[in-house]
């Protein structure tokens, strides 16, 4: 499939499924491959990144199956993971690779690590650097990004770290890391960035503690050497992947879509707010809590949007949203800046730039700096075509957007999307969308 062209659609309906969340799919199969016995796992994200991830730990002697709807994940321990014979190929998943590295800290091994041409762009010095201080030794010839050889030392140190920048694949990649250490593993952040691997170490057996600083700021104490035991872990549906449908759904006239079991928790409903504040009718009941995630049912229809500012502060709750929410801006009356999201700019592409220069050419105003994007709501000629860069949530968010624009859109190398949407053509096309394979 080369691209998919996206045409003017009216009336999405329906209720879909979304599939398992990725962030919290990742930490599933790494945090229950440090437990000791066996774990099982429901409703976790079949992509391209996540089987990447679960390759590797293949790799590292980690033994994983699955039967009926659960996959079972026999854990080998803090201490326990296997040299592995060839490079762990990590292909686009960012969250994979930086996690892992932390993960195996504690078993003196020496692995080679690898990924996609865009994964290899991407930064791992922020990661790299704290790990270094924790005892590894790397070797990396493409200045601090993959491909890269990690060696796990005898001795894990514990460290007390202030990341500048809030990142969960940071704080993430530490914690695992300090899972090892002798001592208590200590863990800054500006705000506080989404929560999953915190829930899920607390719930397998680790003793740590979490708190909002009195004048900002987040702040983990991890103990190290802690026995974790495998359980069952459940999987909830990602509200980064319902983001696309949701606002389908609020910009598609006459449209009204219901979705369920979506996680709403803290950390991740950034979004559901901002596009409340713009005047989207999105209702969110039947609450409940499962493995410390909150889930409900969303309810998303056709909406009059405004323009608004965004905060910085909402970033960490909402980061692999924005390319979706650019597209609402879009279509909402009047204009819309989004603040402090210089982290876009080293995802699995330059998202301020070319979500940017993809409105443009979809004929919408916009205003890029290095840190925002302010893009101004009008109508959307469309009749353009773009390349979604190996990017997945760059290829969904202009698919959508030819749905309410004046001529189509064709989206080049939408395949991208399987890392983590795999039914997204689909699901879209039960739900009335004017999508076209070629």
């Amino acid at each position: 499939m080369k691209h998919i062209i996206s045409k003017k659609s009216f009336r999405l309906v329906g209720s879909s499924k979304v599939p398992g969340d990725k962030s919290i799919s990742h930490r599933a199969l790494i945090i229950t491959s440090m437990c000791i016995g066996q774990s099982k796992i429901k409703g976790l994200l079949e992509s391209e990144d996540v089987f990447a991830t679960m390759n590797a730990l293949k790799k590292l002697g980690v033994k994983i199956e699955k039967s009926n709807e659960y996959w079972f994940v026999n854990g080998v321990g803090l201490f326990g993971f296997k040299e592995p014979i060839d490079y762990l190929d990590l292909g686009n998943s960012g969250t994979g690779a930086r996690l892992i590295l932390g993960a195996i800290m504690g078993s003196n091994i020496i692995a080679n690590l690898k990924g996609d041409i865009s994964l290899s762009k991407r930064p791992m010095d922020r990661i790299l650097t704290p790990l270094k201080m924790m005892g590894a030794k790397l070797i990396s010839s493409n200045n601090e990004k993959l491909p890269l050889t990690i060696k796990g030392p005898k001795e894990v140190f514990p460290i007390n770290y202030s990341s500048k920048i809030s990142s969960a694949q940071i704080k993430s990649s530490i914690l695992l890391s300090g899972l090892a250490a002798s001592g208590t593993t200590v863990f800054k952040e500006p705000n506080e960035s989404r929560n999953h691997t915190e829930k899920m170490l607390s719930y397998l057996g680790a003793n740590i503690q979490s708190k909002t600083l009195k004048f900002g700021g987040y702040r983990v104490e991890l103990k190290g050497n802690p026995v974790l035991k495998g359980g069952n872990i459940f999987v909830p549906c990602d509200p980064s992947s319902a983001a696309f449908l949701i606002v389908a759904a609020v910009i598609c006239p006459e449209s009204k879509i219901e979705l369920h079991n979506i996680m709403i928790n803290k950390g991740r409903d950034g979004l559901f707010k901002t596009l409340k504040e713009m005047g989207a009718k999105i209702k969110i009941f039947n609450k409940k809590n499962i493995g410390g995630e909150e889930i409900a049912t969303i309810i998303a229809e056709y909406s009059q949007l405004k323009g608004i500012s965004v905060s910085s502060k909402r970033a960490p709750s909402m980061i692999d949203e924005y390319p979706i929410l650019s597209i609402a801006a879009s279509c909402a009356n009047g204009k819309t800046t989004m603040h402090g999201i210089s982290e876009l700019r080293v995802k699995e592409s330059d998202r301020i730039k070319i979500m940017s220069n993809g409105l443009v050419k979809a004929g919408v105003k916009t205003i890029e700096k290095p840190e925002s994007l302010t893009i101004y709501g009008s109508e959307v000629a469309g009749g353009c075509t773009i390349d979604s860069e190996l990017d997945h949530r760059i290829a969904m968010s202009f698919l959508i957007l030819g749905l309410i624009s004046k001529k189509p859109i064709k989206v080049l190398r939408p395949s991208t999307i399987q890392s983590s949407f795999p039914n997204f053509f689909k699901t879209m096309i039960e739900l009335g969308a004017n999508f076209v394979k070629a």
